[in-house]
């Protein structure tokens, strides 16, 4: 199967307009779902919801997602308890983003054991633009809140909370997209980065949210 052929079949074209059918969507997605995973994935009605808000967002369906207090034009944060399909869900939702909203994801526990052993050279490719971009790449960073405040060579730096103070300062200036998954409540999430990291993330996220009791898919 090639995912990307799958993603023709869940819009046609109307006077230039694709016309989406969310049924459709949600067969394909199980689909790319199963392709990636294996043959135990599987969407839960339960998540439909959630899902269907990530769709919205990823189309650009600006009209709905203002409807559903979503703005197209800031990245989105993806929370819920541990094995309720987050990151799953972020990976298989990138074929439904046109290519220019393409994003890479990236474990935060990875990023906090690359400053360990480099410094904060390591750091550079999520603070950074590359040659002749106008903006730094689009990255969805996965289980925020999972790394741990880390040393090198006596420097002690909370990475993730440095990349999104310098995402959002590129958010501002340059329309700069990044998402994030996590496990953490917003509470959580401003005790570990503390307030001046949770304000920014506010402005630059969308908040979108599985139930506190979304069953573990793992």
């Amino acid at each position: 199967m090639n995912p990307y052929n799958e993603i023709q079949k869940v819009f046609v074209v109307k006077n230039g307009v694709k016309i989406y059918d969310f049924v459709k969507c949600i067969e394909v997605l199980e689909d790319i779902g199963r392709f990636h995973f294996g043959p135990q994935f599987k969407v839960y009605e339960n998540d439909l919801p959630v899902i269907k808000k990530l769709i919205i967002y990823a189309i650009r369906d600006e009209l709905t997602a203002s409807q559903m207090n979503m703005n197209i034009n800031k990245g989105i944060i993806l929370s819920g308890p541990v094995g309720c399909g987050k990151t799953s869900l972020m990976f298989i939702l990138n074929y439904f983003f046109q290519n220019s909203f393409n994003y890479k994801m990236k474990p935060c526990r990875d990023i906090a054991f690359e400053f360990a052993s480099k410094g904060y050279e390591a750091l550079n490719p999520f603070i950074k633009k590359e040659s002749k971009q106008t903006r730094m790449n689009t990255y969805c960073f996965d289980d925020l809140g999972t790394e741990k405040q880390i040393k090198h060579f006596g420097n002690e730096c909370n990475v993730m909370a440095e990349i999104l103070l310098t995402r959002y300062d590129s958010f501002i200036h340059d329309k700069t997209m990044t998402h994030v998954t996590t496990n953490l409540s917003a509470s959580e999430l401003e005790a570990f980065y503390g307030d001046r990291v949770r304000s920014r993330m506010r402005q630059i996220f969308n908040l979108i949210a599985f139930d506190k009791d979304s069953i573990d898919k793992r």
